[in-house]
């Protein structure tokens, strides 16, 4: 008989910045971001049930996995995954594609056990000029690393698929056929700047599970996007299920940033450091000083590529609910911040659970209503663009 389904909440995008012993893996990413590091803020603080640590290829790395293993610290799950407490992690890896004629993009690679990891790492090795570093790019066509992944029990999905660096949409093609066989991916990540909306301009698009993930560089980045799952277990398996339908699991809510929040929603002038506004379509040109010097927001390169007049936005989706990042809350400091978590325990608890009087008799009223509108969705936002993040707009 099998066990009813639960819900938890999911992560699968997290970056590695440093070893314990100090080496650099993502060398954007924050020296206090271990594997352990995550696991323990994931569990402890974050409340998040799953998390996927994308940098697990790196053999540092696996050597503190085998370490934590060994101590009883950490244990691999039956079904797939490590688990710390009251967190699963997931071992994945971000490798950079090119294949000729294209662009670059980013894929998300997931495996189910250290020894499988591990297995792929030895392949890479042949591939990669540096397989300890984080999102390098891997020197096979994005079919075969593809065909590797799949072949090894593991799942592919394409990254921030919209963004302007690195991206399939973005900076790689106009459709993800031309790069990997669609039949063999498993979800596709949507990115800060782009919801479920956006994404239903291209019909490519309507028979994937939509992910959103945090692509957290730091400890305080963790949960800023994520997703509420229903499975039967927390485990690698269960998650996979889940991407695909299987069995009543799947993907129950999409919790993102308002797409206006993201750094590159809208097209940034560098000429003059203007946002396009939205009321300004895809341009060639600035409309503000006529400089070319344009980063394309994820908006527009959206409209650019369409093959829908209109978004169009399946019956079966989950809803997508905006959710705003407690850093983002204006006044939200580190001691009104550390009197909530103290009070609720975890950031989803905050979030999601805690009521709006004891939001206030913990950190304020002004806080408690900009905790409550986030959940309602009606806080007033600026617009971001060009690599900067939009802003929530203070009370007047």
């Amino acid at each position: 008989m099998s066990k009813a389904l639960s819900s938890y909440y999911v992560d699968m995008h997290i970056h590695i910045g440093r070893t314990e012993k100090g080496s650099p893996v993502k060398i954007s990413g924050s020296k206090d971001l271990t594997f352990y590091n995550i696991a323990r803020e994931a569990s402890e603080r974050k409340g998040i049930d799953i998390v996927g640590i994308i940098d697990s290829h790196s053999p540092s790395v696996q050597e503190e996995i085998m370490n934590y293993l060994d101590s009883g610290d950490m244990e691999e799950l039956e079904g797939g995954g490590i688990r710390y407490r009251d967190t699963t992690v997931l071992l994945g890896s971000e490798i950079e594609v090119r294949d000729p004629g294209m662009g670059t993009a980013h894929v998300l690679v997931y495996l189910p056990t250290l020894a499988v990891m591990q297995d792929f790492t030895a392949w890479m090795r042949h591939h990669m000029k540096n397989v300890e570093l984080s999102s390098q790019r891997i020197y096979v066509q994005a079919r075969v690393l593809q065909e590797q992944v799949l072949g090894r029990g593991g799942v592919v999905i394409p990254a921030h698929i919209f963004t302007p660096h690195k991206s399939v949409y973005g900076s790689c093609s106009t459709r993800i056929e031309h790069v990997l066989d669609l039949d063999g991916i498993a979800a596709v990540e949507l990115g800060l700047s782009a919801d479920t909306e956006m994404a239903g301009y291209l019909s490519e698009l309507d028979a994937f599970t939509f992910l959103t993930d945090s692509d957290a560089h730091s400890l305080a980045k963790i949960g800023r996007e994520y997703n509420l799952m229903a499975l039967e277990s927390p485990s690698y398996a269960e998650v996979v299920k889940a991407l695909r339908g299987d069995a009543g699991r799947g993907v129950t809510a999409n919790y993102g940033l308002n797409p206006r929040l993201g750094k590159y929603h809208r097209t940034y002038c560098g000429g003059c450091g203007s946002i396009l506004d939205e009321d300004a379509a895809s341009v060639e040109r600035c409309l503000y000083c006529g400089s070319k010097k344009l980063v394309r927001g994820v908006m527009d390169r959206i409209l650019d590529i369409a093959d829908r007049a209109a978004p169009v936005v399946a019956a079966h989706r989950p809803p997508y609910r905006y959710q705003v990042p407690l850093e983002f809350i204006p006044g939200l400091g580190k001691r009104k911040l550390a009197a909530l978590l103290e009070r609720f325990g975890t950031e989803m608890n905050i979030l999601h659970q805690a009521t709006a009087a004891d939001l206030e008799a913990a950190a304020g009223g002004e806080i408690a209503r900009y905790v409550m509108q986030a959940r309602e969705g009606t806080l007033r936002l600026g617009v971001g663009g060009g690599g900067t993040y939009g802003k929530v707009e203070k009370y007047q």
